[in-house]
């Protein structure tokens, strides 16, 4: 059965009873685990694994007790595994006693709601989807089909959710962007934050993530964006589709960040920018100004491009040797 499902051939008994999944290190009879790096093969000639995920052109070098399911893509196949196993998706279809479901707001088929989960005035919410406990789902709000929301969500009043989103526990979406104008006595007036958070289709949000709504118009989640744990995402912010960004980073507000970006952790961006397509920025970077060129490896604070900087810092790391060698070449001229 596994292996149809992962369009797999079998070497091996092909009638073991599989109960679930396991590290290949850490793998016990009943279990099943994936060989997706060469460097953890020695673990396919110990595991106690029943079965065990390959690679077609995998070549054992001893003998390997476990079942083997050949695969074109390991880690493809594991991630759909993953989807069968995991019960934490499963809905009830059901909405549960303690919950309150405004009389105007509208629910699809099989749609699943928590215990102490508010849904207000004219929200609607897609077939399948499901809405674990404590989740607060503002006026207006749209959110589509077989979506996931964990315990603590916060979607604010009239933001849109796309189809076959996921939602992790107490991220907030469409809180007020931060905006303020000086007084001339040194306080400051709120502008008033008007706008929305759309997030398209197929959209995974971590945990504590803010993204604010916009002044006016919509701060954009393209389709296929995987955010992180701890993001920050200001009002008037659009990420583009298929983009990945680690945790900890922060998008200050009005900045295009382009499609199929890569960003590591603890990233600042500035606002009013524009990050091209492609672009990848290492981790604990400072982006000061737009990225122009697609495609661009950029690295340090100011962000410059990757290679210049590791050169750049293989000569930093150089500097008190480099001193004292000029000092003494100084004191030679003097001589």
């Amino acid at each position: 059965m596994i292996a149809q499902l992962v369009q797999g051939d079998i070497e091996g008994d092909p009638q073991i009873e599989i109960q679930g999944p396991a590290p290949i290190e850490a793998g016990t009879p009943g279990t099943i685990s994936f060989l997706a790096d060469q460097k953890y093969e020695s673990f396919a000639y110990t595991t106690a694994s029943s079965a065990l995920l390959v690679d077609r052109q995998f070549q054992p070098q001893q003998p390997i007790s476990a079942t083997l399911i050949r695969v074109d893509n390991v880690r493809l196949a594991v991630a759909f595994l993953l989807k069968q196993f995991d019960q934490s998706k499963a809905g009830s279809g059901t909405v549960a006693d303690q919950a309150f479901v405004d009389d105007t707001a509208t629910l699809g088929t099989g749609v699943s709601i928590g215990r102490f989960s508010v849904v207000e005035a004219g929200a609607e919410i897609g077939d399948g989807t499901i809405i674990h406990d404590q989740v607060s789902i503002g006026k207006g709000v749209r959110i589509g089909r077989n979506c996931v929301l964990f315990p603590g969500v916060r979607i604010y009043a009239n933001c849109e959710i796309g189809h076959e989103c996921m939602i992790h526990s107490n991220t907030v979406i469409g809180s007020d962007g931060f905006g303020f104008v000086p007084r001339e006595d040194g306080s400051y007036d709120k502008v008033p934050q008007v706008g929305n958070v759309v997030v398209e289709d197929h959209v995974e949000i971590g945990a504590n993530c803010v993204i604010d709504r916009a002044t006016m118009g919509a701060t954009v989640i393209e389709a296929g964006v995987k955010l992180d744990n701890l993001i920050q995402i200001a009002h008037n912010v659009r990420i583009g589709a298929h983009t990945v960004i680690a945790a900890q980073t922060g998008i200050a507000g009005s900045t295009r960040i382009g499609a199929h970006c890569q960003i590591g952790g603890q990233v600042g961006i500035v606002g009013h920018i524009r990050i091209e397509d492609g672009t990848r920025i290492q981790a604990q970077s400072g982006v000061a100004g737009a990225i122009t060129e697609k495609g661009q490896a950029v690295y340090g604070s100011p962000a410059i491009p990757y290679g210049n900087y590791v050169r750049s810092y293989a000569v930093f790391k150089q500097l008190p040797e480099l001193d004292k060698r000029l000092r003494k070449l100084e004191k030679e001229g003097k001589g």
